[in-house]
């Protein structure tokens, strides 16, 4: 290898003496397998560039007519796998990005690449993205978390100088490449991406990297210092600027630490798919709520960025209670002789001139599919100090996992997780039972409001001549996420049993075994007057006792929720 010179020059000398690597450099060959790097973070995706290319959209191929294209250069926190598409449990923000912009005005293409720095993108992705610009579309720059370690070494070379000063380049031998190469500032590669997309009529945007999972001495989320380098490249350049490294640090700040651990996957840079959402969100509405003039035409482009949010009506004075869970807490609840759910009969036992109620539950979930739905963010997103959220599921969710319906859940409460393929083809990351219960609770004392878990109702069933008990599974389950967490907890599960067995029970079935089918048969039948169609959804009879049953367990609980409960 020939010696390394570090050398001071003017930035026209750098600027003649740089030549971009072509599409000759976008086949080299396949990198290694994933190697640790200088943070000891273990990337995920050096992926080969020619099997990514067949990945990643061919640049400009998004272009529907005339309309603009939105591009976004990155590395793997932007775009993560070969693919992007989850299948490590891993995702970039970049997958998330399209949501917030108008199809039929303008299209996002997620340019970005696991493992590259700004050099690398540069020099190997950018000439083909470059030549597909035209007049009207906008360019995202938001890379750097590759930019350190060595400058010209066999598998990666793409270090760069820290810092902005364009005076300064360095000239080496570059073992990847095979070639002389020399390396500029991160602010110098900053203004080549500003520059040519200037040239081709488009517009530049700087956005600061996304943050890491890592605590300064204040208990902070650590900033990094290229914020400061891309919003000074910004400012000289006159080139709008997002700070999305401080959005979304502000955010995970203000989380619980298991709350902000969950938002990363695998080590410390890389985000799971509640990350990544986070990252698309923040660096969404640093645009939309952006002053710059020059980004007022793409903000005409861009749509859902105002959170989502539950209607409902609030008086001064009066908390809301938000009832979560599936069909057993709201069905149809419309004919006398229908399906009803237990909160649809909520006003019977509270009294609505001191608390407003918000039945937020929907038919057929599981705290997965309420979740992964949004239903649960449009609570999360509503709550005010002093409000209340009972979360009851359990129905739903120890069922397929992969199928249609993906409402499945891993059965037990410890903080475990697994990457499944659905039959749909997309991947998901699916967690137990109790987490999913554990971040409800989490996210709503995180709002100042208090959380209730309740278990699951009773179902119509009779074994040995009593009603059903899922004391085994699901009670176990409950009162561990209780120990674990401390939350109130109602078991209405056990309440509603015990009123059922009291009236219906027989202390023994007949031995004979076609007498005691009977028995059990005419026990469903007989206590078929609080259950409508099957064993497990209620009639309007089955849900006001459910809910006299919440209101019986508030009561035993002493909970500050029996305050508002009708004398």
């Amino acid at each position: 290898m020939k010696k390394k010179q570090l050398l001071t020059v003017s930035f026209i000398i750098c600027q003649l003496s740089f030549s971009p690597i072509g599409a000759q450099a976008q086949g080299f060959d396949n990198l290694p397998d994933p190697i640790e790097d200088v943070n000891k973070v273990v990337d995920n995706t050096p992926d080969s560039i020619a099997k990514a290319l067949m990945s990643r959209p061919k640049p400009g191929s998004t272009r529907r007519g005339s309309n603009p294209v939105l591009y976004l250069v990155g590395n793997s926190t932007m775009r993560n796998g070969t693919r992007g598409d989850g299948s490590n449990g891993q995702w970039g923000w970049g997958y998330y990005a399209n949501q917030y912009f108008n199809a039929d005005k303008i299209t996002v293409e997620n340019q970005a690449l696991g493992g590259m720095s700004t050099r690398t993108f540069y020099t190997d992705l950018w000439p083909a993205v470059r030549d597909a610009l035209k007049p009207g579309d906008w360019v995202i720059v938001s890379i750097g978390h590759n930019d350190n370690g060595e400058f010209f070494d066999q598998r990666r070379a793409r270090a760069v100088i820290p810092g902005v000063d364009p005076d300064t380049c360095y000239v080496g031998f570059n073992q990847r490449t095979q070639r002389h190469d020399t390396v500029y500032s991160y602010g110098y590669y900053l203004r080549r991406y500003i520059n040519e997309v200037r040239a081709k009529g488009a517009n530049p945007i700087l956005m600061s990297l996304t943050p890491r999972d890592a605590y300064d001495d204040k208990g902070k989320i650590v900033r990094k210092p290229q914020t400061e380098w891309a919003a000074y490249v910004a400012a000289t350049e006159g080139v709008p600027f997002v700070d999305l490294n401080e959005r979304s640090g502000q955010k995970l700040d203000s989380y619980s630490p298991w709350k902000e651990k969950y938002h990363f996957l695998g080590d410390h840079i890389h985000t799971s798919k509640f990350g990544a959402e986070l990252n698309a969100r923040s660096a969404a509405e640093g645009l939309w709520e952006s002053p710059n003039p020059q980004l007022r035409p793409l903000q005409a482009m861009m749509q859902n960025v105002p959170l989502k949010t539950k209607p409902v009506k609030r008086e001064k004075g009066k908390p809301v209670v938000f009832f979560t869970g599936d069909s057993t807490v709201k069905n149809a609840d419309k004919e006398d002789d229908g399906m009803w759910g237990w909160a649809s009969q909520a006003a019977t036992v509270f009294d609505e001139s001191k608390i407003t109620l918000f039945n937020a539950a929907r038919a057929g979930r599981s705290t997965r599919s309420f979740l992964r739905e949004g239903l649960w963010d449009e609570v999360y997103n509503s709550l005010e100090p002093g409000d209340f959220v009972t979360i009851q599921f359990g129905h739903n969710d120890i069922c397929p996992i992969t199928d249609a319906k993906a409402r499945g859940v891993i059965p037990g409460t410890k903080d475990t997780l697994h990457v499944f393929k659905l039959d749909n083809g997309q991947y998901e990351v699916v967690y137990s039972f109790g987490w999913y219960l554990k971040k409800f609770i989490d996210d709503v004392r995180e709002k100042g409001a208090t959380p209730i878990l309740v278990s699951l109702t009773p179902r119509n069933e009779w074994p040995g001549g009593k009603v059903e008990r899922r004391d085994n599974s699901y009670g176990t389950w409950y009162r561990e996420v209780v120990a674990e967490t401390g939350v109130e907890f109602i078991d209405m599960h056990n309440i509603s049993a015990d009123f059922l067995d009291k009236k219906f029970a027989v202390r023994q079935l007949p031995e004979d075994k076609e007498k005691a089918k009977a028995k059990v048969a005419e026990l469903k039948q007989k206590a078929g007057t609080y259950f409508k169609q099957d064993h497990t959804h209620a009639s309007k009879l089955g849900a006001q006792m459910n809910a006299q049953s919440f209101a019986k367990g508030l009561r035993q609980a002493n909970s500050e929720l029996a305050k508002y409960l009708k004398k």
